[in-house]
């Protein structure tokens, strides 16, 4: 049976078809009383995005959400976890101030930030699995503890996964960081010490100092490389490339299992947006924000997490490509933009894993609101 993905498009044409207005009716439409209770702890996952970047989730479409859920007499908290590798949300002191810079803070969005991993991301649960490639896996304490999650994605193109929604939201997002390395594992990258000018910073954002800077070039201690790919997005000369194999497939499979663990306690306790704005090719990660890669879309919301990156990609896959983006072309309608980005990514792999290990279906029906 197909699974539900409600959508509101981006059209605003009055007041009351403005997008938050129409936000509002999709919020309705998930009937957030029907799996949530008074007092519950409900964890609201979401990036807020590294300092530097513009095109995260906006803010004021957080606080219809949190409405919502306080209405009930649960008790909302905005949460993610925080980053494997350095920059302005390693740690929670860091993290919370970059979320209130980029807009996050109580005034607007109505509800608190907890970074789910703690002080120092030290804050987790080792739960034990039986998954295809994981035995056990380890997710932040307060994800662990919340009784209920809403996860508000921001849908957009991401260098080892293709793209980057709700799975990847879940997995990546609600993952201590020992838990992050297990999902990237050994993506080798390779400099090309032709273009690499020595610049350093690859070795600035390289959480586990595997980088140095030999006679002018960047080197890469194979050893150490825990396979991240932060250097890869990082380098302003594109110099370091990720050497593709076999290895991708086990990613996105360690990616949906990981997502899987982390959803299994909450069944029935669960909602997803998808929110189609600022399509852009890499990651909220990164420190900038780059020209989208088609126009705005809307937002999704659905229970199920296949079934609304499904549609997500299909809706952005139904658009033109913007020419003046990273496609580098002006892409037509039915056109793959995320292989147009990343032609050695097969994003396909993490839907039909997700499927096979009953995380959800890639089957969906959508209903226009």
């Amino acid at each position: 049976m197909p699974a539900e993905v409600f959508f509101v498009d981006a059209r605003s044409t009055s007041h009351e078809e403005g997008l938050i207005s129409k936000l509002r009716r999709l919020i309705k439409k998930c009937d957030f009383s029907s799996f949530l209770s008074p007092n519950e702890l409900v964890a609201v996952k979401l990036h807020f995005g590294e300092r530097g970047n513009t095109r995260y989730i906006r803010p004021i479409f957080v606080r219809p959400i949190v409405e919502e859920i306080k209405s009930i007499g649960a008790k909302p908290f905005l949460t993610d976890t925080n980053t494997l590798y350095r920059g302005a949300r390693a740690n929670s002191v860091d993290h919370i101030e970059t979320a209130i810079l980029n807009g996050f803070d109580y005034a607007v969005t109505g509800a608190p930030i907890i970074i789910a991993d703690g002080i120092r991301g030290k804050n987790f649960l080792t739960k034990r699995v039986n998954l295809p490639r994981f035995k056990q896996v380890k997710i932040a304490g307060e994800i662990a503890s919340a009784d209920a999650m809403v996860v508000l994605s921001h849908f957009k193109g991401h260098i080892q996964f293709g793209f980057g929604g709700a799975i990847k939201n879940v997995a990546m997002g609600c993952a201590s960081r020992g838990g992050k390395q297990s999902i990237h594992s050994q993506l080798a990258p390779q400099v090309n010490s032709e273009i690499c000018v020595g610049c350093g910073i690859c070795a600035k954002w390289c959480p586990v100092k595997a980088i140095k800077i030999v006679k002018g070039k960047a080197v890469i201690d194979l050893k150490k490389c825990i396979g991240c790919g932060e250097c890869t997005v990082s380098c302003p000369r594109g110099a370091i490339a990720i050497r593709w194999g076999d290895e991708t497939i086990a990613e996105q499979e360690r990616l949906a299992e990981y997502a899987y663990a982390i959803l299994e306690d909450k069944k029935g306790k669960l909602c997803f947006f998808n929110f189609l704005f600022d399509i852009t090719p890499l990651c909220d990660c990164v420190g900038w924000g780059d020209v989208p890669i088609v126009p705005d879309i809307g937002i999704l919301a659905s229970y199920d997490p296949v079934a609304i990156d499904k549609a997500s990609v299909d809706l952005v896959n139904e658009q033109i490509g913007i020419e003046y983006s990273a496609l580098g072309r002006r892409l037509e309608k039915g056109e793959d933009k995320f292989r147009a980005l990343f032609p050695n990514v097969d994003w396909t792999l993490q839907l039909k894993h997700a499927e096979e290990i009953g995380l959800g279906t890639a089957d969906y029906k959508l209903i226009k609101i």
